[in-house]
């Protein structure tokens, strides 16, 4: 999703990206809590977290910080939704694991699991609505699928499976809610980006030519594609 520039509308997508980032950073916190196994990236904080005094949310704006560094080969430029997602995703992850208990029952962990991974999909719609930009590990997986010329979801599934793998000898928690994740938050984000997604002016404006429902539902008069039969 393309990015729009920050001062385009502020009042309505600012919000946006800060509820998406804090739901993202929560949604992280329950399946930490429900320690099931969580998603590749939670996996490597987590076996960071091991071996240091940070905690889960510094861990992974660190991460995050260092993930930036390797924008710079990339020729990736980072915008007001990268440095965003660094802070808002570690303060509201570090808060969530406060609140969730610990040490619950295997009835409630399934829960929290089944709620974390609902959430992550939904908050990754909402975020990434508002087009502020990827965040550090998007950008990560977007710039080396462009310098490299492979498909992105060859890239990012290298990426990941490097991330768990090394999460994993530091002994970050993989289990069935590692598997769960990776097979149900594609869809359930792909599920929620278009009722999410923040449409520009130009947007409107390029889908009322091409004869596209608005964001009303109304349908513009179409125009007949010159190719078309």
């Amino acid at each position: 999703m393309t990015y729009v520039p920050l001062a385009e509308r502020p009042l309505r997508r600012l919000p946006r990206l800060c509820l998406g980032l804090a739901l993202y950073g929560f949604s992280l916190a329950l399946m930490v809590r429900a320690a099931l196994g969580v998603n590749p990236w939670s996996v490597l904080y987590e076996g960071v977290g091991h071996h240091t005094s940070m905690s889960f949310g510094t861990v992974s704006a660190v991460v995050g910080v260092l993930v930036l560094l390797l924008w710079i080969p990339l020729r990736q430029r980072p915008t007001f939704g990268t440095f965003a997602n660094v802070a808002v995703l570690a303060c509201s992850a570090d808060l969530g694991l406060r609140l969730v208990p610990q040490h619950l029952g295997l009835p409630a962990r399934a829960g929290l699991l089944a709620a974390g991974v609902l959430l992550n999909g939904l908050s990754v719609a909402v975020y990434v609505g508002a087009r502020y930009g990827p965040g550090p590990r998007d950008g990560l997986m977007t710039g080396a699928a462009a310098v490299t010329g492979r498909s992105l979801r060859l890239v990012r599934t290298v990426i990941e499976i490097t991330v768990l793998a090394g999460g994993w000898l530091l002994g970050g928690g993989v289990g069935a809610g590692t598997v769960l994740y990776a097979l149900a938050v594609g869809p359930i984000t792909q599920f929620f980006v278009p009722r999410f997604a923040y449409r520009s002016p130009a947007d409107l404006g390029v889908a009322e030519a091409d004869g596209e429902p608005d964001r009303a539902g109304a349908a513009a008069p179409v125009r007949r594609n010159a190719a078309a039969p």
